[in-house]
């Protein structure tokens, strides 16, 4: 065993607590005291990931234990103290997950083209009745802005109006599409 690999298990050992010992005493009055309700306030914070809510509890409990000297011994600030601690795991987990995305596996139904072909014709045609519903200025504005991909000043040219009216005209006409794309479900 490598000398870093030796001091990592003695730490490790160091940091358990020993059967009997004043460090497991703490940590199952503290589970028997708040176990079920920061159990519970974790499921809301996961989203009812019971899985993910146990190890959030066992991490607070493991926290309470590395700082057992330094806890208030007032039940409603031991409460409070353990529901932060709490909520700020779950946070940082969120966070961890939103800058490496979860993996998964491909099925075969993932991956058929002519479904995914589908799709995209039922959306383009989901938004080519949402622009019919637009006014013929807005409609216009879209068409040269982003299905032409023009810029604003080329837009305005284009359409014979100032800049500043394409913007607008682009602004409320993005508007008028989601609320009638929210309106037909499709967002």
């Amino acid at each position: 065993m490598s000398p870093v690999a030796r001091h990592r298990r003695q730490r490790e050992l160091a940091d358990t607590p020993r059967p009997g010992s004043l460090e497991e005493e703490l940590i199952r009055r503290l589970y028997e005291e708040f176990g079920s309700a920061l159990l519970g306030h974790c499921m809301r914070l996961t989203g009812h990931d019971r899985q993910w809510a146990e190890d959030i509890v066992q991490e607070t409990l493991v926290r309470a234990w590395r700082n057992a000297e330094k806890l208030e011994r007032d039940p409603v600030l031991l409460r409070s103290w353990l529901f932060t601690v709490a909520r700020r795991l779950v946070i940082d987990d969120r966070r961890k997950r939103s800058v490496r995305p979860q993996e998964f596996e491909l099925t075969p139904s993932d991956e058929s083209p002519q479904a995914n072909e589908e799709d995209r014709t039922l959306a383009a045609i989901v938004v080519a009745e949402a622009m019919n519903g637009l006014s013929e200025e807005h409609r216009e504005a879209i068409l040269e802005t982003y299905l032409r991909d023009r810029t604003v000043g080329e837009a305005a040219a284009a359409l014979g109006v100032p800049p500043g009216t394409v913007k607008s005209r682009v602004y409320y006409a993005l508007r008028a599409l989601r609320r009638a794309l929210h309106d037909r479900g499709e967002r």
